[in-house]
């Protein structure tokens, strides 16, 4: 019995963390890439609006990060150990972010109106340091965290690029929430961004391979070769359908606004799945599995009890929160 558990319990909360980043990375995505794009808005309406369609919903979002994290102190303490202090300097970076976001948000709501624009330029900056930092960790992972110049230059180049992606998310949550001319201007930007992730998609998947050997030997094996590419041409395939939908999207009217949030976070399920089968069964790439990793059985025997009592909770707080919260953002709702 508990030989089988050996092997499934550190499966099963690989499962979990993987299950929660995702959803972390698309729900904080897009109100990240929100707060990318009210630093371009010039309108203070306008900014209020896109602040305020993601004010039901941005601490519930974070709370998925806070479940990853704690999944990989509880069930890979080695991991999270040698991870966050590989990671040490961007983590810093992105709390600071986070904590100019919190700020900002609360602050732009008591000051007075000539100091408004201000604080909504900190909370802009606080995604973009956010969203920033998180790709440069995202990069280090791929890397395997090499301490290397080839490591340093890709890491940033992916600090550059989630940003971008981000701000997609945001643009189609905007097109979901917005009406008028914010609706107009957020379906041009997502057109825009849409071109811009296919092209930054295109060059991680030139340069990822040609950097890391073990990236090479997964993505040109016979395993990785039905892997990757029913995956590579899904995700051509959706950015192909979503950005033909939004040329038309006026001809739809009020309808089927919901279709480019559904549709990027297939794309980011899509190359998210990717990269989770290019890396397992390793915690670490190339260095130590899951089961290498993972606590002791009767540890995870404890943790799986308590997750199983709180991911219900979790769950149906956040869908909860969101079918209250759904429809067009009026100026009623603005902050």
């Amino acid at each position: 019995m508990l030989a089988g558990m050996d092997y499934f319990l550190p499966l099963i909360f690989a499962i979990l963390l993987g299950v929660a980043v995702l959803v972390y990375v698309i729900l904080d995505g897009y109100d990240l890439g929100v707060g990318i794009l009210v630093g371009l808005n010039t309108k203070q309406k306008h900014r209020d609006l896109m602040i305020a369609s993601i004010g039901p919903f941005w601490d519930a979002n974070e709370t998925w990060l806070v479940l990853a994290v704690g999944i990989l102190l509880v069930a890979f303490p080695f991991a999270q150990g040698y991870i966050m202090a590989q990671l040490y300097l961007p983590t810093f970076v992105m709390i600071i972010g986070l904590i100019f976001r919190g700020v900002a948000f609360d602050f732009r709501v008591k000051v007075h109106s000539i100091y408004k624009k201000t604080w909504d330029m900190v909370f802009a900056l606080g995604s973009l340091l956010t969203s920033a930092a998180q790709g440069y960790m995202l990069g280090r992972y791929v890397m395997a965290f090499e301490d290397s110049v080839s490591s340093c230059i890709f890491s940033l180049f992916v600090a550059m690029l989630l940003p971008i992606g981000y701000s997609f998310l945001g643009s189609c949550w905007l097109i979901l929430k917005m009406d008028g001319d914010l609706f107009k201007k957020s379906v041009e930007q997502c057109r825009k961004l849409l071109l811009t992730v296919l092209a930054c998609l295109a060059a991680v998947s030139i340069i990822t391979p040609l950097i890391s050997d073990y990236v090479y030997k997964s993505w040109f094996s016979l395993h990785g070769f039905f892997i990757f590419l029913p995956m590579i041409v899904l995700s051509a395939i959706a950015m192909l359908y979503l950005y033909k939908f939004l040329v038309r999207i006026e001809e739809f009217g009020g309808k089927l606004h919901e279709l480019p949030i559904i549709v990027a976070a297939l794309i980011f399920f899509l190359c998210f799945n990717g990269a989770a089968w290019n890396f397992f069964p390793y915690m670490v790439p190339g260095k130590w599995t899951i089961w290498e990793v993972a606590a002791s059985t009767e540890s995870l025997i404890v943790i799986f009890v308590g997750a199983i009592i709180v991911l219900p909770f979790l769950l149906g707080y956040t869908i909860f929160a969101y079918r209250v919260f759904r429809g067009k953002t009026s100026e009623e709702l603005g902050y």
